[in-house]
C-alpha cells in the first residue's frame, strides 16, 4: 500500500508497514497489529498500536494534512491556553521534548471546558502558529488523552501516541520495549538504519507530569537484563537461556516500584554472562560486548551492568538505568565511563525475580547523570528503607577518610584526586586522614579474629560467596532443564562463569559458611571502628571514606587475556560489599592519555568512590547534589567527553529536526 498521489503539505511523511493496523481473526489466521514505522520531515517514528483514546474530527478540517494508510501527524494540547498563546506554548514543547516537530502541529486539537456537540467544520480556524505554515485549530472535547504528538487515524477517530526511535549504536540494549495496555510489555517492532545495532523507542515527555505520586513521571530508563519484566522473555546475557525458557508472567517487584512512580521502561540492556564479571571482548562469547563512549571509543566499559553505563553515557535520550552491584558491578562501569552510580545498602528492597549471583551481595542501583533523577529514583525503588535527605539540611561527617589516593598532585589525574578530598574537606569544615586498613585492622580487630591479616580473611571471601549461592540457584536448575530439552546435551556458557562455578565445586559444602563468617567479622568491625552511625539522623554517618573509582587510565577492548579464573583478593572495592553500606561513584572529571586506538590523545574519566554507615544513602546522593550546587563536581554530558559531551568517535551526529 502506498501512500496517496495528491498533493503533500511542505511537511514530508513516509511509512514503512510492520503490521496493519488492525486485528483481524477467522478460521484459518490471525492478523495483529505490532505498531507503525513512519518519517515525519526525516524523523523516525514508531506509532503505538494501542490507542490513547478517541476524538471527534471534522470531515474537512484534515485535508492539508499529510497521511500514511489512514494515519496523520496531529497535536493534542490539554492545557487552558488562548489562541494567541498556543504558538507559545507548542515552541516550548520543542525545546523540553525530543519527540514533538512542528510538522505535527499542523492540525492542533485544544481542550475546551464546554461540553455538547461534537466541532464542525465551521467550528475550525486557522492560525499560524509556526513559521512558515498555518494550523488548523479543532476544539477537543476529550480531556482524557494526555497532551502532545499522535497520530489520529482517520477513519476511526482513534489517536496513537508516537515513539522517537534511536539507534543504539553503543549496542547497550538486548530489546526494545513499550507497555501493553494489561500492565505487561512488548518488544517494539521497529528498525532505523543503523551497522548492527537496535532501534530504540522513548515516548515524549510531554504525556506524562511528575506529580507526588509520579515522581518519575515521564523519566526514561533501561533495565538490565537479569530484571523479569511480565510479557518479556530475559537472557541474563545467555542466548540458550533466553531461547529455553518463556516470557515472565510478573515484573519483579523493584522495577514495579519504578513503574508505579511513573518511570517509562524502553528496553532491556546487557549484562556480562549471569552477572559474573567479564572483560570486553575477550570474555563476552554469547553477546557482543557493549561500546564506552568515552575517549577513543574503545574502552571497556567494565561490568556487569555494562549496558546500563554505555547507555547513561551515550544517550541523551535516556535519563537513568537500573543495574546491579553484588561486587562492583554498577561502581565499576560508572567509575570508567563517568557517571554517577550507587551500591546501596544491602536489603533495602526485594529482588524477586531477579536473577541472582549471590542473595547475600546482590543489590539494585542505578547509573545516572543528574543527581536529582538519582534522588528521585532511589526514593522510588528503595521506598521507606530510604533515608532521604532531599528537603533536609545535612550536618556531614568532619571525618573524611582516604584509601589509595596520590600523596602529591604531580598528574592530572592525581590533581583531580586530591582537588576533590581537600574541597570536599573544606565544604564540611572537616579534616582529610589517610586511611590503611590493613593497618587499622591489625590495630583494631575483634579480640576473636586472633593473629589473621584482613587480606587473609577475605582472600577467598567473595569467590566462595558467589560461587556457591549462584550454582544451586542459577547453573544447576539450568542444566537440568537444558538437559531435558535438548536429549541431555548442555547450554554454551561463557569462560567466566564457568571458571567460578568450577571454583565453587572445588570446595567443601563448609566453605559457603565460613566465608560468610569472615564477611560477618569484617562487617562487624568496619561498621563499628569505622563507618559507625551517627545518632544525629541529619548526619547519619561517623564518617566518610574515599577510594579512587578511575584515573583515566585505559583499559581497550581489543586486548588478548589469559584465562579466567576465581574473584580472589580484597580491594577497596569490597569494603562496602561486606560491610553492606552504600557506595556511590562521584565522576570528577577527566585527563588526556595517548590512545594507541586513534594515535592521538584522547580524554578519559577520573572518579571516585564515597562510602558511608549503612542505612545513609541518602547522605550521599544529597552530597553529590550540594556538591554540584557549589561547583566542585559538575553533571556529567552524554559522548565522547563527559565535561565536554561532544561526537563519539567512529560516529555521526543523530539528525535532528531542526
Amino acid at each position: 500500500m502506498a501512500p496517496s498521489d495528491r498533493k503533500r503539505s511542505p511537511r514530508s511523511l513516509r511509512f514503512s508497514i510492520l503490521a496493519v493496523v488492525t486485528s483481524i481473526t477467522s478460521a484459518s489466521a490471525k492478523l495483529a497489529s505490532t505498531g507503525l514505522s513512519v518519517t515525519l520531515n526525516d524523523i523516525s517514528y514508531f506509532v503505538s498500536p494501542f490507542a490513547s483514546g478517541r476524538i471527534d474530527v471534522p470531515t474537512r478540517s484534515l485535508n492539508k494534512v499529510p497521511d500514511v494508510v489512514g494515519f496523520k501527524p496531529v497535536t493534542i494540547v490539554q492545557d487552558r491556553v488562548s489562541q494567541q498563546d498556543i504558538s507559545r506554548l507548542l515552541t516550548n514543547w520543542t525545546s523540553v521534548d525530543d519527540v514533538y516537530q512542528p510538522a505535527f502541529g499542523e492540525a492542533i486539537f485544544v481542550a475546551e471546558t464546554r461540553g455538547g456537540r461534537p466541532p464542525r467544520n465551521s467550528d475550525v480556524s486557522e492560525r499560524k502558529v509556526f513559521p512558515g505554515s498555518s494550523s488548523s485549530i479543532i476544539p477537543l472535547r476529550n480531556n482524557n488523552i494526555p497532551s502532545g504528538p499522535y497520530f489520529l487515524e482517520v477513519a476511526t477517530g482513534s489517536v496513537y501516541p508516537v515513539y522517537r526511535l534511536y539507534e543504539d549504536f553503543a549496542g547497550a540494549f538486548t530489546e526494545p520495549l513499550i507497555p501493553t495496555p494489561d500492565g505487561k510489555f512488548q518488544p517494539m517492532s521497529a528498525k532505523i538504519p543503523g551497522s548492527s545495532s537496535l532501534t530504540i523507542g522513548v515516548p515524549s515527555r510531554l504525556y506524562f507530569t511528575k506529580t507526588a505520586q509520579k515522581p518519575l513521571a515521564g523519566v526514561r530508563i533501561g533495565i538490565k537484563d537479569i530484571y523479569r519484566l511480565a510479557g518479556v522473555k530475559g537472557s541474563n546475557g545467555n542466548r540458550a537461556w533466553y531461547n529455553l525458557y518463556p516470557a515472565s508472567n510478573v515484573t519483579g517487584p523493584a522495577v514495579q516500584r519504578l513503574i508505579d512512580a511513573g518511570a517509562q521502561i524502553v528496553g532491556l540492556q546487557k549484562t556480562s554472562q549471569f552477572a559474573n564479571g567479564e572483560s570486553a571482548t575477550a570474555d563476552w562469547v554469547d553477546y557482543h560486548a557493549p561500546f564506552n563512549p568515552r575517549g577513543d571509543g574503545y574502552q571497556d566499559t567494565s561490568s556487569s551492568s555494562a549496558g546500563a553505563g554505555a547507555s547513561v553515557a551515550s544517550y541523551e535520550w535516556l535519563d537513568i538505568a537500573i543495574g546491579s552491584d553484588t561486587g562492583g558491578s554498577i561502581r565499576g562501569p560508572a567509575g570508567v565511563q563517568g557517571l554517577f552510580g550507587n551500591r546501596p545498602s544491602h536489603g533495602l528492597v526485594s529482588l524477586d525475580n531477579v536473577m541472582p549471583l549471590s542473595p547475600t551481595l546482590d543489590t539494585p542501583g542505578f547509573l545516572v547523570r543528574d543527581p536529582y533523577i538519582w534522588e528521585a529514583a532511589n526514593a522510588a525503588l528503595y521506598g521507606k528503607s530510604y533515608t532521604s535527605l532531599a528537603k533536609k539540611k545535612p550536618k556531614y561527617p568532619k571525618k573524611i577518610y582516604t584509601m589509595g589516593f596520590p600523596t602529591n598532585t604531580d598528574t592530572p589525574a592525581a590533581k583531580l584526586l586530591v582537588d576533590f578530598a581537600n574541597a570536599l574537606a573544606k565544604f564540611v569544615a572537616g579534616n582529610v586522614t589517610t586511611l590503611n586498613l590493613s593497618t587499622e585492622w591489625s590495630a583494631t580487630k575483634p579480640a576473636d579474629a586472633g593473629d589473621i591479616t584482613l587480606s587473609t580473611l577475605l582472600n577467598t571471601t567473595y569467590a566462595t560467596i558467589i560461587a556457591k549461592e549462584q550454582t544451586p540457584l542459577i547453573r544447576d536448575p539450568f542444566y537440568r532443564d537444558y538437559a531435558a530439552a535438548h536429549a541431555g546435551r548442555r547450554p554454551f556458557i561463557n569462560p567466566v562463569p564457568l571458571s567460578r562455578w568450577a571454583y565453587g565445586d572445588s570446595l567443601p559444602a563448609s566453605a559457603l559458611q565460613s566465608a560468610l563468617a569472615a564477611k560477618a567479622t569484617f562487617m562487624r568491625w568496619l561498621n563499628s571502628a569505622l563507618l559507625a552511625p551517627s545518632p544525629d539522623p541529619l548526619q547519619c554517618s561517623s564518617s566518610l571514606i574515599l577510594y579512587v573509582a578511575s584515573q583515566g587510565g585505559q583499559n581497550p577492548r581489543n586486548r588478548y587475556r589469559t584465562a579466567p579464573g576465581a574473584p580472589f583478593g580484597f580491594s577497596s572495592g569490597r569494603i562496602s560489599v561486606f560491610a553492606e553500606g552504600p557506595d556511590s561513584v562521584f565522576p570528577l572529571g577527566e585527563v588526556k592519555g595517548y590512545s594507541e586506538i586513534t594515535g592521538q590523545e584522547e580524554k578519559f574519566p577520573v572518579a571516585v568512590d564515597v562510602l558511608a554507615a549503612k542505612g545513609c544513602d541518602g547522605l550521599l546522593v544529597k552530597l553529590a547534589q550540594d556538591l554540584v550546587e557549589q561547583g566542585i563536581i559538575k553533571v556529567p554530558k552524554v559522548g565522547a567527553s563527559l565535561t565536554e559531551g561532544g561526537e563519539v568517535l567512529m560516529r555521526r551526529g543523530e539528525d535532528v529536526w531542526q
